[in-house]
């Protein structure tokens, strides 16, 4: 894969996250992964099915993600995040509507049979099955389409297949990484989604995207949980109350502030109790869960043209403690 570019000239987030790919596949064994090929020869990295894993996959994985385009640290836990967890997955991108929106959100909705998985990664942006991408005018001609899964098994051969032909691309150059959602790495790449939510959350406010210049976020890391309600309730608190994300932004005063008033958690309906909690009281439905509810819990937004600075919303210590069982 040559050159890092798309013929458009616009960063190829396919070409820049496959040296990553490379370098997690050749650092397998130290980081407790297994890697296999399917019958069509897709490269399959198990990140934590049966194989332990590791949180170092899951921060370089979570790099994969963002296309190559940002960069995700693991540390301790500072200030009011340390009264939760003793540490925290941090994520910055100078370029990060391409980096969450064209490449790690979750957005392209794969099914065969009963196996089920909402793709992130940038093999979305070669397969080019959803409004978003479409919307940000983006395409990858990259020869190789790398997709992150948030499964705990394999995708079908069939499926394989769906994939590679949609993408263009011979099944050989498919690369499906799978994270569990109970795995080490899988809690850790759910959590570097901070930055991710509070894009795509600024996406449904129709705030203009291409005005959202540079971006960090920052959420603490969850106690993993053997239960896939428990862990999906845990990664979805750490961001939705313990995450922090600031936005750097162009155009009006006005509107920055706007976007800041409504861009935290706590504007939603929903806000206040364990993100578990809800979704059994929506019965298991995504979609009666108040979409606004997905964000960040404190949130800065700067204009950039007068150099003032919006801080909304709030860390909530006392919640993250009772989802994350502290004892």
């Amino acid at each position: 894969m040559s050159g890092r570019m798309t013929e458009t000239g616009r960063p190829s987030v396919n070409r820049r996250a496959y040296p990553l790919l490379e370098a997690l596949v050749a650092d397998a064994t130290a980081l407790r992964l297994e890697t296999s090929r399917s019958a069509a020869g897709a490269l399959i990295v198990d990140a934590g099915i049966a194989c332990v894993g590791s949180f170092e996959a899951g921060r370089r994985i979570a790099e994969i993600c963002l296309g190559g385009l940002g960069s995700v640290t693991l540390g301790s836990a500072t200030d009011i995040a340390s009264a939760s967890a003793s540490a925290q997955i941090g994520v910055y991108t100078g370029n990060p509507v391409l980096a969450c929106l064209a490449s790690q959100y979750a957005g392209w909705r794969l099914q065969e049979g009963k196996f089920f998985a909402m793709a992130s990664g940038p093999g979305r942006a070669r397969a080019l099955k959803e409004d978003l991408l479409r919307e940000l005018g983006y395409s990858d001609d990259a020869d190789r389409a790398i997709f992150v899964l948030e499964v705990d098994r394999p995708p079908p051969e069939p499926l394989i297949a769906r994939v590679a032909e949609a993408c263009g691309v011979p099944p050989d150059h498919l690369a499906f990484i799978l994270t569990p959602t109970t795995s080490l790495a899988g809690t850790v790449q759910i959590v570097a989604r901070s930055l991710e939510v509070a894009l795509h959350k600024s996406h449904q406010l129709k705030f203009p995207l291409e005005r959202i210049v540079d971006g960090f976020g920052a959420a603490p890391l969850p106690p993993p949980a053997p239960r896939f309600m428990t862990a999906m309730g845990r990664t979805n608190d750490a961001i939705l109350y313990g995450g922090r994300v600031a936005l750097f932004v162009s155009g009006p005063e006005t509107e920055a502030e706007a976007l800041a008033n409504a861009l935290p958690s706590s504007a939603s309906r929903d806000y206040g109790r364990p993100f578990a909690e809800i979704f059994s009281a929506s019965g298991g439905d995504f979609y009666k869960i108040d979409p606004m509810l997905f964000s960040p819990g404190l949130v800065e937004v700067t204009a950039l043209e007068t150099g003032r600075c919006f801080r909304r919303g709030r860390i909530d210590p006392a919640l993250l403690a009772r989802s994350f069982d502290l004892q």
